[in-house]
């Protein structure tokens, strides 16, 4: 961990959820998208799951990358952000195993987790917030209910007071973009910071600031969106176009996000 991470703790990423306007947080999936995040005045980055899966190759939601989501969080954990680590349900049903995972994150730098419940039993997520707080003190824990993402909703207000009782620093409810239940789940909840998946097509960052969310996650969406430009590049070289729209770093630009220190070190180790 660096001496930045440690002039900035995870009570400060807390803190960021406390904030008039909401906290927005872009999701990386490795070291160039995550610095590039942070070069561009984002103080805190989270990790996407579908990202980390899909570029090693690999489905996600399924436990599938433990160890991809350990060795990225020592890369990012190292930069002078705050981050967060989608971490699915803690690759584990075993609350003892999860708090052991979450410690070791802490451990690589992270100051936050986030941990869904995939609609299993509520004491089983409680247990697995609860082994958290006592396995990694401090490290900020975002309790996911899936009841919207792949449910109709029935449950919600039940699993996420329930979380919050055992612990949890903030909730977050995907796939809830109604205004109405927003604000009423965020009177409900008394202070805890509800976090909310942002949707294209639904409510801004400053609407659903207005109805009290206090963080708006873009999960795997940059990720998606890089796929498709890197699609969109490529076809209309194929079929004779101009593919230089959007945003587009260039190569020295790329170059610079891995930073001069950490060239230096791979020099060094080489040597």
């Amino acid at each position: 961990m660096t001496d930045d991470h440690a002039a900035r703790p995870a009570e400060t990423f807390a803190a960021l959820h406390q904030r008039d306007r909401p906290l927005l947080l872009p999701n990386a999936w490795d070291h160039a998208s995550a610095a590039l995040l942070h070069a561009h005045g984002f103080p805190a980055v989270g990790t996407t799951s579908l990202g980390v899966a899909a570029a090693a190759g690999l489905p996600d939601g399924v436990r599938a990358t433990r160890e991809e989501t350990l060795r990225l969080a020592g890369t990012l954990g190292a930069l002078p952000f705050l981050l967060s680590v989608d971490a699915e349900d803690g690759f584990s049903d075993e609350p003892g195993e999860v708090g052991a995972f979450a410690a070791e994150l802490r451990a690589r730098g992270a100051v936050g987790i986030n941990l869904e419940d995939g609609l299993g039993p509520v004491g089983r997520h409680v247990a697995k917030i609860r082994a958290v707080r006592l396995a990694a003190p401090g490290l900020f824990v975002n309790a996911r209910t899936d009841t919207y993402w792949l449910g109709d909703g029935e449950g919600t207000r039940k699993r996420v007071l329930a979380y919050r009782d055992a612990g949890a620093d903030g909730v977050f409810v995907p796939g809830l973009t109604d205004l109405g239940a927003i604000a009423a789940l965020v009177r409900d909840l008394e202070g805890c910071p509800l976090n909310v998946l942002y949707a294209p097509g639904g409510p801004s960052l400053a609407r659903l600031g207005d109805h009290g969310v206090r963080r708006v996650s873009l999960g795997s969406l940059p990720y998606r969106r890089a796929l498709g430009a890197a699609l969109d590049a490529v076809v209309a070289v194929r079929e004779g176009r101009e593919a230089g729209e959007g945003t587009v770093p260039s190569y020295r630009e790329v170059q610079e996000l891995v930073g001069r220190r950490r060239v230096k070190a791979r020099l060094c180790g080489a040597s």
